[in-house]
């Protein structure tokens, strides 16, 4: 990890490590299965178009990410007072200065993205610009940076891959049945449909397995960069306020713009989840509110008697 002042907290990342290595024994697993089956010359194109997209997913996230939000790279001159927080942020973190963006949208939330340090953009809507105070503002920045200091977004994405994988297996799966039973001689490709079936659903378990584990690993990052951005600023109950401000008012957003919204919602400070959608509650990104709410609240105590 790059420099930084951002506090460790280790028993969060332990926990993290552990989800990394069960996706990586997953990943072992699931090849080994697919070698066996399909054998290694479609093993082998499937893995290079899935890491073709990997690849311009992780080169690329902080230009997609942007554009999805139609947020805009500002200057100093544009947004002082923005500039302003993020180099006072940055001085006391210890860490580069991250290119700054506004995002035109009613939904206030914020964002990082971005491979590294030296790639991230921290991104920040005109909702959240109007509806936070500057000490509240500074502590979801706060947050944010530490997402970047952490290369958040880089593990993320390659915490992914296993799923992106199984997708194409899926396909793959499909089209090579339907095309040749995957290179099968014709006494073989009688098993053809059982082999497809038999790869499809080792396809979908994989790929809920590794959904279910990503989802756990963003909720712990976000634990994470909730008490690293609260500890740096020395004011829990501020990211706290912010939290609790942000998450009323999404109520107020129109429904068309939360579900607009919700696919970023990995990078985002609080989720835009839309009224009723069950899915998002059930496969969080975030922890909920009242998880996060304890976490600082215990931060505040603990740095009062310090004090």
């Amino acid at each position: 990890m790059a420099r930084t002042r951002f506090p460790a907290d280790f028993g969060l990342s332990s926990r993290m490590l552990l989800t990394m290595f069960l996706l990586g024994l997953l990943y072992v697993v699931f090849v080994a299965v697919l070698v066996a089956v399909l054998g290694g010359q479609w093993l082998w194109l499937i893995l290079l178009i899935a890491g073709g997209f990997l690849f311009f997913q992780y080169f690329f996230s902080d230009r997609i990410a942007l554009y999805a939000m139609r947020g805009r790279e500002v200057s100093p001159r544009q947004a002082p007072e923005l500039h302003q927080m993020i180099d006072r942020l940055c001085a006391l973190a210890d860490m580069p200065k991250p290119k700054v963006a506004i995002a035109d949208s009613d939904v206030p939330n914020a964002f990082a993205t971005g491979r590294d340090q030296k790639h991230a953009v921290v991104c920040v809507t005109t909702g959240i610009l109007r509806r936070l105070s500057e000490p509240e503002l500074e502590a979801v920045l706060s947050h944010e940076l530490s997402h970047v200091a952490h290369r958040d977004v880089a593990v993320m994405t390659l915490a992914s891959f296993l799923g992106i994988l199984a997708g194409f297996v899926v396909r793959a799966a499909i089209y090579g049945g339907a095309y040749g039973g995957f290179g099968r001689s014709n006494d073989n490709r009688d098993n053809t449909g059982f082999v497809i079936l038999l790869v499809v659903l080792a396809s979908a378990v994989v790929y809920a397995l590794s959904f279910l584990l990503t989802r756990a690993l963003s909720r712990y990052r976000e634990l994470s960069a909730d008490r690293a951005g609260a500890i740096l600023i020395g004011r829990p109950s501020t990211l706290a306020s912010a939290l609790v401000k942000v998450s009323g008012e999404m109520a107020r957003i129109p429904t068309r713009d939360l579900r607009a919204a919700e696919p970023l919602n990995a990078f985002f400070f609080a989720p835009a989840l839309a009224p009723g959608f069950s899915l998002s509650s059930l496969f969080a990104t975030h922890p909920p509110l009242q998880r996060r709410l304890d976490q600082l609240a215990r931060l505040e105590a603990q740095l009062g008697r310090q004090a």
